[in-house]
């Protein structure tokens, strides 16, 4: 997929992976969901002028892999699974960057999730 200078992006929002992850031991012990938003780049130009599924990036294929993936993962950071997830993604769809927003849900007592995100590149 060859890339414009434009900025054109796929977004995917609150993509939910159940994992396992955490060091406490409880967290070993179950399977949590997180919740993951995804900037991808793509030709937006490409897709649209041929209205061509293999001219475009397949993000149903993008969820079905981090589904499958994160359902093998087993990490005990948080740092660990986003920097894991950056690196198939690239690897696996020939991205040349991607930025990765992970939301775990209650680690902290009385508050919102704890979000990491990165921005990694081929």
């Amino acid at each position: 997929m060859t890339l414009t200078a434009a900025g054109d992006r796929i977004e995917i929002r609150r993509l939910e992976l159940p994992t396992r992850i955490g060091v406490d031991a409880w967290e070993r012990r179950v399977r949590q969901t997180l919740q993951v938003d995804l900037d991808l780049p793509i030709d937006a130009t490409a897709g649209a002028r041929d209205d061509d599924l293999a001219h475009a990036l397949d993000y149903a294929a993008v969820a079905a892999h981090l589904r499958r993936f994160a359902a093998d993962s087993d990490c005990l950071l948080l740092e660990t699974f986003v920097e894991n997830v950056a690196a198939t993604l690239l690897d696996t769809f020939a991205l040349p960057w991607v930025r990765v927003r992970v939301y775990k849900f209650g680690p902290i007592p009385d508050c919102g999730p704890v979000q990491l995100v990165i921005e990694r590149h081929a």
